[in-house]
């Protein structure tokens, strides 16, 4: 028998008073795979989360989480997802070892404290209060405590926030393993570059509805980009009409130049602005080949201003 879908929401609507936080947002994500949940401030992915999570009733809409009713299913759900808060939650007096061998007593088949706290570089913590830790020690300590039970779903929300390179690796690793024994992740993360490395698949979320979705490598497509530094206010008409018919170039911020093409970037776009620039007795200095990034797509669909 197959099995339902991990979270299925469908047409999912949550206000608050005068405001519609989620405005008909219907998403998928399936078991033995990574799905990021991406958006600017207020775009309605908290409020997501916390409805699969049953914090919150939808007003209307469907929500199923491993098939089941997050509301009205919760007692069933609870050993069989694990969530992570960004915060709080843990006795401020409990040991982080203590800490973690209670939470695994509640499981009939946990991972091992010992072990967990090894893979986060949580060891030489185990004896220590959690208010006399780190705030990337605690952050580490609450993923250890949603995964402990192996649970069939885990939410993980900014799980490396705050974390040092050596921490978000070590987090990486633990979430490709929970992938791989066949658990499924939602993970809500502002960092775009935890999403390309870790994801099978994005969903982009504004203003309560999915702008877009799907694997990274399809949804940043193959289009290349072509950046250098040179003196500001460059005339670029000349070289925008040289181009081909599938690029453009543009000054942002000043003096720093993006050309940018659908396909990738080839040896004879990089003749001709290098030649233009030659032309034209441009110095172009840190030139660069890129790939479109996950982040490029997450600003053109989102904007570039700031949200609070």
């Amino acid at each position: 028998m197959k099995h339902a879908p991990a979270v299925q929401i469908d047409g999912l609507v949550k206000r608050y008073r005068d405001t519609t936080a989620v405005a008909g947002l219907s998403l998928c994500a399936d078991r033995g795979q990574v799905t990021a949940i991406l958006g600017p401030n207020g775009a309605g992915k908290t409020t997501t989360i916390e409805t699969c999570e049953g914090y919150r009733r939808a007003d209307s809409g469907t929500v199923r989480v491993l098939g089941l009713d997050p509301v009205s299913d919760a007692r069933e759900l609870r050993g069989r997802v694990g969530v992570m808060l960004q915060s709080g939650g843990v006795p401020t007096t409990a040991r982080a070892g203590e800490y973690l061998r209670v939470q695994a007593s509640f499981y009939a088949h946990p991972l091992q404290p010992a072990a967990l706290l090894a893979a986060l570089g949580l060891t030489d913590s185990a004896r220590t209060p959690y208010k006399q830790l780190s705030g990337g020690q605690q952050q580490r300590l609450g993923l250890a405590a949603a995964v402990i039970g192996r649970p069939e779903l885990v939410f993980l929300d900014e799980p490396t926030a705050g974390l040092d390179p050596q921490a978000r690796h070590a987090t990486w690793e633990l979430i490709d393993g929970l992938r791989a024994a066949g658990a499924a992740v939602i993970l809500a993360t502002h960092y775009m570059e935890e999403a390309e490395r870790l994801s099978d698949q994005v969903v982009i979320v504004d203003h309560g509805r999915v702008v877009a979705s799907g694997p990274p490598t399809e949804l940043t497509g193959s289009a290349g980009q072509l950046r250098f530094r040179a003196e500001p206010n460059l005339e670029l008409s000349g070289l925008v009409a040289a181009l081909p018919a599938d690029a453009r170039a543009k000054e942002s911020p000043a003096g720093h130049y993006l050309v940018e093409v659908t396909s990738r970037v080839d040896p004879q776009l990089i003749a001709l602005v290098t030649a233009w620039c030659a032309e034209h007795g441009v110095l172009a200095r840190d030139l660069q080949i890129e790939s479109r990034s996950l982040e490029d797509l997450f600003l053109e669909l989102t904007g570039r201003d700031l949200r609070s």
